[in-house]
């Protein structure tokens, strides 16, 4: 008797481990689809991500360009001829206190104020004159905060170093206002 009921004993043993064994099979394929499905959601993230800086690059570049090119503009807008500068200057030496150039006729100040490496120091000058900033350490009264157009801002050295001038702060914030209003979510 004791011979017939040890092979059920373990007939039942092994349906026991099959089923244990069929159950951690069943556990481990249900933990590698989520795995699969978690590794695909990632790398979907990771392709927006790469996406969306390779756009803000992009965006980046074009702006700076987009920059490059105004400024080449600007630069070339400035070609001066005797006939303009005698126009605006009553005499050589207006003209020379202006520009702060020391030249002894109207066609060496032109060959001055036309070549390449003096176009962007002249007209930083004359922005200069124009906005009628003397000095980076100017003390503004809180009245000048109400009119927008005279608005002085006291730089700090380490930022006065980066920016000698009222047109390179502009632009730089002219360039971050784009950067973020083009990427604001």
């Amino acid at each position: 008797m004791s011979k017939k009921s040890l092979p059920a004993t373990q007939k039942q043993g092994k349906a026991r481990l099959g089923d244990q064994i069929r159950s951690i099979a069943d556990r481990l394929k249900q933990e590698t689809d989520v795995q699969i499905k978690t590794t695909s959601r990632i790398l979907g993230a990771a392709a927006q991500i790469a996406e969306n800086h390779d756009r803000l690059i992009n965006e980046v570049v074009d702006m700076v360009e987009s920059d490059l090119n105004a400024e080449k503009q600007v630069s070339q807008k400035h070609i001066y001829t005797v006939d303009i500068l005698k126009q605006e200057f009553k005499t050589l030496r207006d003209a020379k206190a202006y520009f702060n150039l020391k030249v002894s006729s109207w066609e060496s100040l032109i060959n001055k104020l036309n070549a390449p490496s003096n176009q962007t120091s002249i007209i930083q000058h004359k922005n200069q004159l124009n906005y009628g900033l003397t000095d980076k350490n100017m003390i503004v009264s809180e009245d000048n905060f109400n009119n927008i157009e005279k608005l002085t801002v006291i730089l700090e050295p380490d930022v006065a170093e980066m920016f000698p001038n009222s047109e390179a702060v502009n632009e730089a914030l002219r360039f971050l206002i784009r950067v973020t209003s083009k990427n604001s979510f």
